[in-house]
């Protein structure tokens, strides 16, 4: 998908482990406009994804979504968000492990912060979840984008493995929870 931002647009920055599965999930939605695998969060400058699986550079995994706000909520995308992905894990997904797969929401505005902050005291006070919600809210301070093999991963190699195993159970899981909005293209 393109990674030019439309001039209506407004972005989201998310991180709930491996980038591909998330990319793989967003890109599925409708009133989305482009995703964006990358890194954010950390404290070194200009990491590869060599630097940022060490666990030395403080990034996670993240997607940068750009949306038609008219279409697509800010809130909707943190629902979507809670729902393809565990919470409720420190520093991994399913089988990736390590600080770059943790649970992070990166906000640009104070707006998006309250948006988050709101929902995770929601979603704890009705008990969604079996155990307490880990997800860091924090400002985005840099986006990173991904190495150009990271970009459309799973649309590239739906065959793969990691895709078959992973994110093609992520996307049904998806389609099943949030029909409303799946995109019809």
């Amino acid at each position: 998908m393109a990674t030019e931002h439309a001039a209506a647009s407004s972005v989201a920055v998310l991180g709930g482990g491996c980038f591909w599965c998330l990319e793989a999930v967003f890109e599925a939605t409708a009133g989305v406009l482009a995703v964006e695998s990358g890194y954010a969060g950390g404290h070194a400058e200009n990491p590869d994804y060599r630097a940022v699986c060490s666990g030395n550079t403080g990034h996670a995994e993240v997607v940068r979504i750009s949306y038609d706000p008219a279409a697509l909520s800010y809130q909707d995308i943190l629902l979507i968000f809670f729902g393809v992905h565990d919470p409720t894990s420190v520093n991994r997904q399913g089988a990736d492990v390590g600080t770059q797969y943790r649970s992070i929401i990166l906000t640009t505005d104070a707006d998006q912060r309250r948006i988050a902050e709101q929902l995770i005291g929601d979603l704890e006070r009705d008990r969604v979840f079996d155990r307490r919600i880990v997800t860091e809210v924090k400002p985005l301070d840099v986006f990173y984008p991904a190495e150009a093999y990271h970009q459309d991963y799973y649309r590239q190699n739906p065959a793969q493995g990691y895709c078959q195993a992973v994110i093609a159970p992520k996307l049904a899981k998806f389609r099943a929870a949030f029909r409303q909005y799946l995109r019809e293209d």
